[in-house]
């Protein structure tokens, strides 16, 4: 690997000396696009030549960007755009390489134009099953508890679904949950839920941006084959001090922020706590009392987020930072002491270097670290069972802009991973009994990649990369290639429209798997590495879409996707999951596919006249997935538990005209997920006939019933108190579940018996029937927010 990062540096000062000796006929403008406000950079701020929009660029997820412009003797026009804040047009002279770095002020009235920048650039790109949500989008959103979660906002768009009621896990196009790769700041997160997946752990008022890839991944991503979730923090206020936080029903937040030196350097802490074990502590004291009472264990969680950057220099920028989250479950009463606590912590150490106008390089060490603990006491008796997984992961990425046709890319990544699977103790007080068992792995994850965005044409642009991936445990090796390729191309421009059809392809490795206890992802959940044994999971992704700018306000999109998906891993029929150190012995493994079509149509403020404006989006999936396992159903083909056929949503937000209000909505509707139900039961008892009757359910196929389908109606209302300058607050309600629709959360089977049957008598039931649980009922919820 050494050898490796010794080439790779050779490489870059070759391509940095071979950038030197371009053709003088054309000169780089260079710098970094920020927030006027904040002084916070900008991920995904457009900029272009206005006499020529074709001639553009973004910034990258670190606000730098580098723009190519042929020099000129008339003096051209530069926009710089950021939908929500104000546009900055500047006037120069194209005849030296130049540095400019743009500050956005607050938004006034120009965000049509900043829109119609922003679904141009989205047309323009090659880049296909992309969603970004910022912050702002996922405060207006009516939110379960009125807790913001940009995951669940994730799942509001199409090809994206919920893996049940109120859950923040996510199954994308087909893929299991354990193949999404979440990351904080370059750093994975391997269970990023709270509250047994009712809550993710981002704390949106740490958050500044997310992306999710679907399809078409950049050649930087791997290691999961279904999609990525990359999460970028805020680097806190540059400018001043300053004070935020909110009230709600069931936690509370508070956020920190301000300079280290002014316009150098800045900090932000963010912090998050529930208070339900406060109110559940009060209740139990209350009702000591009472011998009916059933005292309701202790929950709580609790996240943490800080950053620090600092400005070296004019080319240098560090940044530092760090995660720790934890959930607390405990239940003591008499001679029974239960704990179960599970959490994570990421840590990143970043150092962007900008070597020349033309070529960017960011180098980062991150540590992730996620286990789960239960402790269980029952008088002298004390067992403890664990699992957890943690990573150092070193890398280094290169952007280079050699001139305004290409876009180059290359970077080297090493991950050391351990694992700690199935760590069981059981002893006594007296040392009389102890019981040790469980497994460690330690594992080795290489990779190096290289792509390059060409523009061929103003019609044409293709994407084209290579990733190569490596992994090594118990002196077994697995290697592989991951090729990736997209294209767009114009079929229809003009002032109000802008068409083009897009393609992709992308091959993708999964070398450490999810060990599920269920449908849906719980912190009990352990992360298991390839071996001899276990072999990695293989996808290949096709798309092809059509992506349309209508106008300045309104975006459409049509993709169509194909998938293969190969080393499926499932689990043999009463598979033993827990205090197991042949877990390999339990694995089945098979193939799988899944295809469908996805429609799109955004709108970015749209004026409504006296009546205000709105945005919002509707999206609608089409899909079916399979698996198939030669050890399950005798090799025939079943749809997954998250297999789900018709998925709609719409969201909308209204600026209320000359109020201080606006008001949303979200209305979602998804066909029921896939379950396994017996069709019939046989009852068995030994000769005599005296011995208790067992009733023995008898499946046909897996997954072969459909829960109820699944819809819900939520709104929310923000009213802004106070919008001054020094002090800003805002009360949100919110209803979820308007029309207190009984979605089903789980189906089981319960046996009817006759209404004259006496108690304790043995009986034969009537019949069996189908019964559906439910959770959530009409949730109204307040939050009060607040900004010093």
């Amino acid at each position: 690997m050494f050898r490796q990062i010794r080439l790779y540096c050779l490489l870059s000062c070759f391509l940095f000396l071979l950038s030197t000796l371009q053709a003088q006929d054309k000169i780089t403008l260079s710098g970094t696009v920020s927030e006027g406000a904040t002084g916070e950079t900008i991920i995904g701020a457009s900029v272009f030549v206005k006499e020529t929009p074709s001639i553009g660029t973004a910034t990258n997820i670190y606000g730098f960007y580098s723009l190519t412009i042929p020099i000129t003797e008339d003096s051209v026009t530069i926009v710089f755009a950021y939908t929500g804040l104000s546009p900055q047009e500047l006037r120069i002279l194209p005849k030296e390489n130049t540095e400019l770095n743009i500050e956005l002020a607050e938004l006034k009235m120009e965000e049509v134009v900043v829109s119609a920048s922003a679904n141009t650039e989205k047309v323009n790109s090659t880049q296909m099953g992309m969603d970004e949500i910022t912050v702002k989008e996922a405060k207006e959103i009516p939110a379960i508890f009125g807790e913001v979660d940009i995951i669940k906002v994730l799942q509001l768009k199409p090809g994206v679904q919920s893996g049940g009621e109120g859950l923040s896990g996510v199954y994308v196009r087909g893929g299991a949950g354990d193949q999404n790769l979440f990351v904080l700041d370059e750093a994975p997160v391997y269970n990023p839920n709270h509250l047994f997946g009712f809550f993710s752990t981002f704390n949106a008022d740490a958050v500044k941006n997310v992306r999710l890839f679907k399809a078409g991944f950049p050649a930087e991503y791997g290691g999961k084959l279904s999609s990525v979730i990359d999460v970028s923090m805020r680097e806190g206020n540059y400018k001043k001090f300053g004070l935020s936080g909110g009230l709600g029903l069931i936690s509370s937040r508070l956020t920190f922020e301000g300079p280290i030196v002014k316009d150098k350097g800045s900090f932000i802490i963010s912090a998050r706590r529930t208070y339900v074990d406060i109110f559940t502590r009060l209740l139990n004291k209350a009702n000591e009392d009472n011998a009916d009472w059933n005292p309701i264990p202790d929950y709580s969680f609790y996240d943490i987020n800080v950053k620090l950057n600092y400005k070296l220099g004019e080319k240098d920028r560090l940044f530092l930072s760090g995660y720790f989250g934890k959930d607390i479950f405990a239940f003591n009463q008499g001679n029974i002491n239960f704990n179960f606590n599970w959490g994570n912590i990421t840590g990143t150490l970043r150092w962007n270097h900008i070597i020349s106008p033309k070529l960017f390089m960011n180098t980062a060490f991150t540590f992730s670290d996620y286990n789960y603990k239960i402790k269980n006491q029952f008088d002298q008796f004390r067992i403890e069972l664990g699992s957890g997984i943690r990573d150092m992961n070193l890398k280094t990425d290169f952007s280079w802009f050699p001139n305004d046709k290409h876009e180059i890319k290359f970077g080297v990544n090493t991950i050391y991973h351990r694992f700690s699977v199935n760590r069981f103790n059981a002893e006594d007080e007296e040392d009389l009994f102890d019981f040790d068992v469980g497994s460690t792995f330690d594992a080795l994850e290489l990779a190096a990649y290289m792509s390059d965005a060409w523009t061929i044409s103003k019609r044409l642009k293709i994407s084209y990369g290579l990733r190569f991936s490596g992994f090594y445990n118990q002196q077994k090796f697995y290697a592989a290639p991951e090729p990736r390729v997209a294209m767009k191309y114009t079929l229809f421009k003009d002032e109000m429209h802008d068409l083009a059809m897009k393609a992709s392809y992308s091959r993708m490795n999964q070398y450490i798997h999810l060990v599920a206890t269920s449908g849906a992802s719980l912190p009990t959940d352990v992360w298991y590495p390839s071996n001899p044994n276990v072999k990695p999971q293989t996808s290949d992704m096709f798309s092809l879409g059509l992506a349309w700018a209508l106008g300045r306000h309104f975006f459409i999109s049509v993709e169509g996707y194909y998938k293969e998906l190969y080393g499926q891993i499932d689990f043999r029929d009463g598979a033993q999951l827990f205090v197991n150190d042949q877990l390999d012995n339990e694995f089945v493994f098979g193939r799988g596919n899944s295809y469908g079509a996805e429609f799109y149509v955004e709108t970015k403020n749209v004026g409504l006249g006296k009546a205000g404006q709105i945005r919002g989006w509707v999206g609608y999936t089409l899909s079916w997935s399979w698996r198939q396992f030669d050890d399950i159903m005798d090799g025939q083909r079943f749809h997954p538990r998250y297999d789900r056929r018709h998925d709609a949503s719409i969201v909308l937000s209204w600026d209320i005209a000359k109020t201080p209000l606006t008001f949303s909505a979200t209305w979602v509707y998804g066909t029921g997920n896939a379950v396994s139900l017996p069709v019939m039961r046989f009852f068995t008892s030994d000769i005599t006939g005296s011995n208790p009757l067992d009733f023995n359910p008898i499946y046909t196929e897996r997954n072969g019933f459909r829960m109820p389908a699944y819809h819900r109606l939520d709104m929310g209302l923000v009213w802004r108190l106070f919008t001054k300058k020094r002090f800003k607050s805002d009360i949100t309600f919110s209803a979820y579940n308007v029309y207190n629709r009984r979605n089903p959360f789980f189906m089981y089977i319960a046996a009817e018996f006759a209404e004259n049957t006496p108690e304790g008598q043995f009986a034969v039931p009537e019949r069996f029937q189908a019964k559906v649980v439910s959770l959530f009922p009409i949730i109204p919820s307040v939050t009060w927010n607040f900004k010093f």
